[in-house]
């Protein structure tokens, strides 16, 4: 398969057509450190491990499906974040990816700040002790409540993404006798190589305001005049599952140029500069993510680089890491239950969750690894398509894999990479009850979001 096939979606990428598959691996019982946690291993007994934890303990105490995750790993990918980037510039973790009370303290331990995006991550960070200036208010439609929330709160920045927003945002502000610093969201126009709901720089789409047309602009002068506002900064968001660095270099042209028509026009130079998120991490052993000092330099030079360019002072570099850091540290758990071969084609291997814990493979057509782990087998590959048990076709966890042909009801498989939006997006299809989220450290397991259960979804149904 082409590098350029993102497991984000095939848009335009030069992919294989149905029914060309990778030859099979080697070694069905080898795990590729690409896409696992970094503690994943298999123990003597060929059993998958993870914090010094083996699946079938996971799977007794806590049932399946579960996310486990690899808290070593997150605080590890944190880490790497924030000294790449270091002290000039501000990490903020988008809590789309993932976030709970737990996730939200070990930021604050390792020195990220956090991206919210909704009234509820925002009372998650709150109630969870992040302090309120390193938190930044995302979203295209902030309520006047989420707005008056924030600014009581004292958020170190709300991104403004409307002009209905800048003057509902300073009318807020005024009312509680404050000056709120905001960014603009601006978009630039760069169409990011990845699946189109979620490439978003390019104008027809939802978020930002447009470049063209010198609607930026007049946002910008807008924005200053109000007394409610202290414009801090403007913001660039590209796309999402990007491995390519080009769209950055392009974005922060643009949003450098944007700068200086602003110095030359109003006489303020911003002091910051937004580049977003967005970059990808291996769903596949086919994946080439870049590591986070790379990021670092590249942005680093991209912006410094620009800004020479325009005689201006270097703003200060943010950016908004989540699924590049939630991401790999987490893998879902399941248990077998039906294996279906269909001669000719495929086996159908269908377990204990499906597209209520992983909408991804159906919203997206994101490719995922799949492995059998609660021991290994020298049995032949076998080509697999593992599916839920959802009352739809469209229930794909994993499209195309090689798993053992002695795969039985019972066994325990694991998809990787899954820390990412799979626990953010799930649902209750099908009256399916959410997976727990199971936290795994130096050789203890704790759940750090529960499993539902019947009660908590009959006691929303009123009658």
């Amino acid at each position: 398969m082409s590098r350029s096939a993102h497991p984000a979606g095939p848009r335009h990428a030069d992919v294989l057509s149905e029914g060309h598959y990778a030859a099979p691996p080697a070694d069905l019982n080898a795990l590729d450190q690409k896409v696992w946690a970094q503690t994943v291993g298999r123990d003597a007994d060929g059993v998958v491990t993870v914090g010094g934890v083996d699946v079938k303990r996971l799977a007794e105490e806590f049932g399946t499906p579960a996310y486990i995750l690899d808290e070593a790993d997150f605080r590890a990918r944190a880490r790497a974040w924030r000294t790449a980037f270091g002290a000039g510039a501000d990490v903020f973790y988008a809590g789309k990816a993932f976030l709970s009370r737990a996730v939200v303290r070990w930021l604050h331990e390792e020195g990220l700040n956090l991206d919210v995006c909704s009234g509820g991550e925002l009372a998650t960070a709150l109630l969870a002790g992040m302090p309120a200036e390193r938190i930044a208010f995302h979203g295209n439609n902030k309520s006047t409540e989420e707005i008056t929330r924030a600014v009581e709160a004292g958020v170190g920045r709300i991104v403004l993404d409307s002009f209905q927003e800048i003057v509902r945002v300073a009318h807020v502000a005024r009312s509680l006798g404050k000056r709120q610093k905001v960014q603009i969201r601006i978009t630039v126009g760069v169409e990011a190589h990845t699946h189109e709901f979620i490439a978003t720089a390019h104008e027809d789409q939802k978020f930002g305001i447009p470049l063209a047309g010198g609607q930026a602009a007049e946002a910008v002068r807008r924005a200053l005049q109000l007394d409610g506002l202290e414009l801090i900064g403007i913001h660039s968001h590209i796309g999402s599952q990007i491995f390519d660095m080009s769209g950055f270099e392009v974005a922060a042209h643009r949003v450098v140029g944007l700068l200086k028509d602003i110095r030359d026009e109003h006489g303020v130079e911003l002091p910051e500069i937004d580049l977003g998120g967005g970059l990808g991490i291996a769903y596949t052993g086919d994946d080439d993510p870049r590591e986070p000092h790379e990021i670092a330099k590249a942005l680093t030079e991209i912006v410094t680089r620009e800004c020479e360019g325009a005689r201006l002072r270097t703003p200060r570099i943010s950016v908004e890491p989540g699924r590049a850091i939630v991401g790999p540290t987490a893998f879902t758990l399941y248990e077998v239950g039906t294996v279906k071969p269909l001669e000719g084609l495929r086996t159908y291997v269908s377990v204990d969750g499906g597209m209520s814990d992983n909408i991804r493979t159906a919203l997206y057509d994101a490719e995922y690894s799949v492995a059998l782990v609660s021991r290994t087998s020298d049995a032949q590959p076998m080509l697999a398509r593992v599916v839920g048990k959802h009352c739809e076709s469209g229930d794909i966890v994993v499209k195309d894999a090689f798993l053992p042909a002695d795969l039985a009801p019972g066994d325990l498989i694991a998809v990787p990479a899954t820390g990412a939006y799979c626990r953010s997006m799930a649902s209750n299809y099908n009256h399916a009850l959410r997976p727990p989220v199971v936290a795994v450290h130096d050789g203890e397991a704790r759940v750090i979001v529960r499993r539902e259960t019947e009660e908590d979804l009959l006691r929303l149904d009123v009658g």
